[in-house]
């Protein structure tokens, strides 16, 4: 490795790949491989690649611009945060503190995730903020707390992956939404293991499999619970382990007996062979693992469908045992850092709960305030959005882009147009940037220093490699401004310009204090130990001799106050909206290798767009030929909520009561106008996964 490579991550998904970063004599860098971070030992896919095309200037925002007549014109740094001071600063006057809200993303690192909390709580006293991360996994943390007493995304290293017997992987396509992890699947197979994909489209990680379940998509929960009534009907209970470290048995047991093979064929199309060769493949190993991901997260049951699933690893004795158990495949670059520490609207620092006296406390005497002046919790992700408007009325925004990614996308971008102020801060001028009052250009990944945490619990250091361009400043930067301009004398005598520190390390410092004693406690964690140790996994305490981190969780006791994990007793329901004469046809969606997210940032790399242009809307041939439509024809897809056109893509890998639509696009083929925003009624994650829809073909 050259003197002068950086050694950091990638700025995309939860894998959070090392790479490293070569100056080059214009002033950008390269991206060169680094074998030596053991997530990706060197390999990268196509975003991670091209991911310096976007640090460009000619590509991103390099002034702050502010909203005259009508449009956005560039301004000054004091310009526009002045403009937005005024704007949040009167709607908290004339309206209180609630009436301003504050929006995050997954994207954020720890330590811009914690000063956001931070400053929605105690600059603006507010209650209403949230990130995007809820749309992500919010749904398996519920289901991981009630059952294990914590939530992390994989309670064990990916490394361990490869020496299981088993693993089902349901609802994901690691192929395509993190290839790099790819291989340890196939690192599975080749070790002689068994690789079951559960997804309602033959994706290429489902062409890798052993066995491909194909159900039908809302129906996840109704064949976890047939896969535990045959586990218990062919015997392959695990007695004692239910006996020792279990509780809540009994009743999971008689829900689950109402789910026989045959109704379950019936309702998720999965046949009774099938079923049963699956229990077997999972039962028979030793070792066996069940991953989930967005297909049964993103459901408005989807934290009773993780429950089923964790159900079927604790009445085979895998959870909290070497090389077993279940996990989840965390989205986005920092999706389990940032519910962490504060973005989340139940949360403080440390994965504490807002409502918890003790959290409070906690936390309140870390940032030098009384508790009783924190508010309590606030809307979900999707009712903060759709308060917008009206409850709420003006709006700080970092790091995310409802206009595409939030369910009902049409509603959310009437609502966000229905502000009074919007203040966003973004890279790039998004579709949602396009609609601020005031846009602030922000430093990105290689521009900047900062820690993540990625799927596995792995806190990582990403390292500043070049300066960013002249005009460009830092969310620390920007929130230390606001605090000094919004938090008036009293505050300032509290220090609270102070508390907003710009430099990473130290707000780092300030978040291992407030994490300490919490479920996530990062309080032993240290920018030197992780540049020298290539990432800790928390909990990692503060102790007298380094602690060394936890990569695997609950080998002698689950996290809960008696140790034991709990089953969830939970049976098959509908999906919020069934297919009916109107609508025959379910719509799931998902993403692309080429693009990321709301492809914000990848749909301005042209190579990623020249391997994704566009959306698309994928069909079986029977429906295709009902319709007429041959491949690369426009067809519509319609539902109560509006209407996407894009080309059909004819395929047998996919059902034929089912479509396909990837997310990533804005206009006319923008996916979640369709999308169904019905919540969970624990996790308050919307339907993306399932809706009714029509299918017309587009007459030219």
């Amino acid at each position: 490795m050259p003197n002068s490579a950086t050694p950091t991550h990638c700025p995309y998904c939860a894998l959070q790949c090392g790479m490293n970063l070569t100056p080059l004599q214009d002033g950008g860098v390269a991206v060169v491989e680094r074998p030596d971070f053991p997530v990706n030992k060197g390999a990268l896919c196509g975003k991670g690649r091209t991911a310096p095309a976007v640090l460009a200037s000619s590509v991103r925002l390099t002034s702050p611009l502010v909203r005259s007549g009508g449009t956005l014109v560039p301004a000054t740094w004091e310009e526009a945060l002045d403009r937005i001071a005024e704007g949040l600063g009167r709607t908290r006057t004339e309206h209180g503190p609630d009436a301003c809200g504050v929006f995050g993303g997954g994207g954020l690192t720890n330590e811009k995730a914690y000063s956001l909390g931070k400053f929605a709580r105690i600059v603006l006293g507010t209650s209403q903020i949230d990130y995007n991360g809820r749309f992500c996994m919010s749904s398996a943390a519920a289901a991981g707390i009630k059952a294990f007493g914590l939530d992390r995304g994989l309670p064990f290293p990916l490394e361990d992956i490869p020496k299981t017997g088993c693993v089902i992987l349901v609802g994901s396509n690691p192929a395509e939404t993190m290839p790099p992890s790819l291989r340890y699947f196939t690192e599975l197979r080749e070790n002689g293991g068994t690789l079951i994909v559960v997804d309602p489209r033959r994706t290429r990680t489902a062409e890798q499999a052993d066995l491909h379940l194909m159900p039908r998509p809302g129906t996840d929960l109704a064949l976890a619970l047939g896969l535990l009534h045959l586990v218990v009907a062919e015997g392959r209970v695990d007695e004692e382990y239910v006996q020792e470290r279990t509780a809540g048995w009994e009743d999971a047991r008689a829900a689950a007996m109402a789910h026989w093979p045959e109704y379950v064929e019936r309702i998720t199309g999965v046949s009774v062979p099938q079923l049963r060769e699956a229990v077997r493949l999972f039962c028979e190993p030793e070792h066996a693992m069940v991953l989930t991901a967005r297909g049964p997260e993103q459901q408005s049951k989807g934290t009773d469908t993780v429950g089923a699933w964790i159900n079927l690893c604790l009445a085979t004795g895998r959870a909290g045992r070497p090389l077993s158990g279940y996990g989840c495949l965390t989205g986005q670059g920092n999706g389990q850092g940032g519910r962490e520490h504060g973005q989340k609207a139940d949360q403080l620092p440390g994965y504490r709960k807002l409502d918890d006296p003790a959290a409070r406390r906690h936390v309140a005497e870390v940032w030098g305030v009384d508790p009783d002046s924190l508010p309590g919790p606030g809307r979900s992700a999707y009712e903060l959005l759709d308060a917008l408007g009206t409850d709420i009325r003006a709006l700080l925004l970092m790091a995310s882009n409802p206009v595409v990614s939030a369910p009902h996308a049409a509603h959310i971008e009437e609502r966000i147009k229905s502000l009074d102020f919007l203040a966003v801060c973004d890279v790039v001028l998004s579709e949602t940037a396009a609609l601020a009052d005031v846009v602030l250009p922000v430093t990105q990944w290689a521009e900047e220093t900062g820690t993540t945490t990625n799927l596995e619990g792995r806190v990582l250091l990403r390292r500043r490699a070049i300066s960013p361009p002249e005009g460009v400043r830092s969310d620390l930067e920007v929130m230390h401004e606001l605090a000094a301009r919004l938090g008036g004398e009293k505050a300032l005598e509290a220090g609270l310009e102070k508390g907003f520190p710009t430099d990473p390390e130290e707000v780092f410092e300030e978040l291992r204090r407030a994490s300490e004693g919490g479920p996530a406690d990062y309080s032993g964690i240290t920018y030197r130990r992780l540049a020298e140790e290539n990432g800790v996994f928390w909990p990692c305490p503060a102790a007298a001799e380094a602690h060394p981190g936890t990569p695997r969780l609950f080998l002698d006791r689950f996290a809960t106050p008696d140790g034991r994990a709990r089953f969830a007793a939970v049976s098959h329901r509908a999906i919020a909206e069934e297919p009916d004469e109107e609508y025959p046809v379910l719509l799931t969606t998902g993403r692309v290798v080429a693009q990321y997210q709301s492809g914000a940032q990848t749909r301005r790399v042209e190579e990623l767009n020249a391997a994704a242009p566009g959306p698309f809307v994928e069909l079986h041939p029977r429906l295709a030929a009902r319709l007429g439509a041959a491949e690369g024809d426009p067809v519509a897809v319609v539902s109560r909520r509006g209407r996407a056109v894009a080309p059909a893509r004819i395929t047998t890998g996919i059902r034929p009561d089912t479509v396909f639509m990837p997310f990533h696009w804005p206009g006319e083929g923008r996916a979640n106008t369709l999308t169904n925003p019905a919540l969970d009624p624990t996790s308050r994650m919307p339907e993306f996964k399932a809706c009714a829809v029509r299918v017309e073909a587009v007459k030219s």
